[in-house]
């Protein structure tokens, strides 16, 4: 049994900073660098590669809407193909700036409102893995398990990974609860980490209501700009660890 553990990087911009990165980069296996839309900009970009390259954690592109003052959690109404594009632009600028410090893309994860979008739409999640195919077909599209992006991906030829959240509710139908509902994310760092476990060794998850759901991952997600997110994010890695999972990037 084994997981990879992802989190959402690279997401200062300019004088703002944003998450932990480089506490919490030694406790994870894939990090998903923004590409200049949601957030980060080019020498973020290139910082946080190099952290990552440095770290032995894989280097994956993380697009969004091209929504800074609103970091890419709105939801914006735009012809799939324009997502294409987007899509397309962003990777690439991720991917010259990993070329210049030596190291490769392994995966892409949609960010925020785009990816959630894409989970509930299958000409979105079309869009996305069309982008991604067409960049480089050997790149990991990252998606919520049983969406339109996993069945999106395996169309487009591209290998996938199923992600959960160990730090967000969900609903009995396996999606995300939004954040604008209460109790969206999750701040009890010991629920946090059972819940962790519990995807990973048992492949399931209560849902907001207490209801058990099916759940079945190969990447589990944190996020860096939880507070205390560097600890939890150890505890997380010590907890699958002593349960003898194997915490690896994906290959």
């Amino acid at each position: 049994m084994q997981i990879d553990i992802n989190c959402d990087m690279g997401e200062s911009f300019g004088a703002w900073p944003m998450g932990a990165d480089e506490q919490v980069m030694p406790h994870i296996t894939s990090a998903n660098i923004a590409c200049g839309a949601h957030a980060g900009d080019p020498a973020v970009m290139r910082r946080t590669v190099r952290l990552a390259r440095d770290a032995g954690v894989a280097v994956g592109a993380h697009p969004g809407f091209a929504d800074l003052q609103g970091f890419g959690r709105r939801e914006m109404q735009m012809p799939p193909q324009e997502v294409e594009d987007s899509v397309l632009a962003q990777i690439g600028a991720l991917a010259a700036i990993a070329r210049a410090e030596h190291t490769a893309l392994r995966h892409v994860k949609a960010h925020g409102a785009l990816y959630n979008m894409a989970a509930r739409s299958r000409p979105l999640a079309d869009a996305i893995a069309r982008a991604i195919a067409a960049f480089d077909p050997s790149l990991i599209m990252f998606g919520l398990p049983g969406s339109p992006m996993i069945d999106a991906g395996r169309d487009a030829g591209l290998r996938v990974a199923s992600e959960g959240f160990a730090d967000r509710a969900y609903q009995a139908d396996g999606s995300l609860t939004a954040r604008s509902q209460p109790g969206a994310v999750i701040h009890d760092p010991d629920a946090v980490v059972s819940r962790a476990v519990r995807m990973v060794r048992d492949g399931v998850v209560l849902t907001a209501s207490g209801q058990e759901i099916p759940l079945r991952i190969d990447t589990i997600c944190v996020h860096g700009d939880t507070p205390g997110a560097h600890e939890l994010t150890r505890r997380i890695r010590a907890a699958l660890a002593a349960a003898g999972i194997a915490v690896r990037s994906l290959r």
